[in-house]
């Protein structure tokens, strides 16, 4: 895979950083910059096509996942910073995984896979569009959710959804509302308050 790492403080949390669809390990670069720039960052590209487009796991349609797909590609990509985190000597417990969109979506699927090593997350236009029945425990996780008002991609009951599988088991949910399906300057800010609160 593709990536970046940026060491910044020895010993500081690391910003794991996926883009939404046709983006790059460099799109949220600002963004780490923006919410704490002491933080190190590991920014990674993902390894899936469509049409040309960089993403992290395959789909049918808008908001038709591959399901089978995705959970290959969540192990994947969990296994991908365990490595990195050997590499470059941090604590699987130390990162904050930051998405957008497509993004979002890698890192949910990786916390409800590994939900005793992703404990912290700011996820900006996140969409899981499936009832999951098993019940992890997010009580010691703590969650940022970035949701679009009008959103075209991601309906409002979807937003409620991805409110709702963090809630139900027990973590700490912050929510911004923002127009549209989009990264915003005010999402960001938000963001970065609940991380540096």
């Amino acid at each position: 895979m593709e990536y970046i790492y940026n060491e910044q403080t020895k010993g500081a949390p690391v910003f794991v950083l996926l883009h939404g669809t046709g983006g790059t390990e460099r799109d949220l670069l600002s963004l780490a910059e923006l919410l704490n720039p002491s933080y190190n960052v590991l920014a990674i590209r993902g390894n899936v096509q469509e049409n040309g487009m960089n993403r992290y796991f395959k789909r049918y349609g808008e908001g038709q996942y591959d399901w089978e797909d995705l959970a290959f590609r969540g192990k994947e990509l969990s296994v991908f910073i365990e490595e990195k985190s050997k590499e470059y000597g941090f604590k699987l417990e130390d990162t904050v995984l930051v998405g957008f969109s497509n993004g979002s979506n890698i890192a949910i699927q990786m916390m409800l896979e590994q939900p005793k090593v992703f404990k912290k997350a700011a996820l900006f236009a996140p969409m899981y569009p499936a009832d999951v029945e098993e019940k992890q425990d997010f009580t010691d996780t703590k969650i940022f959710l970035s949701l679009g008002k009008g959103d075209p991609v991601v309906p409002a009951s979807e937003s409620e959804r991805v409110i709702s599988l963090f809630t139900e088991r027990g973590a700490d949910v912050t929510t911004a509302w923002v127009n549209g399906h989009s990264l915003t300057q005010e999402g960001a800010v938000k963001a970065k308050n609940w991380l540096n609160q």
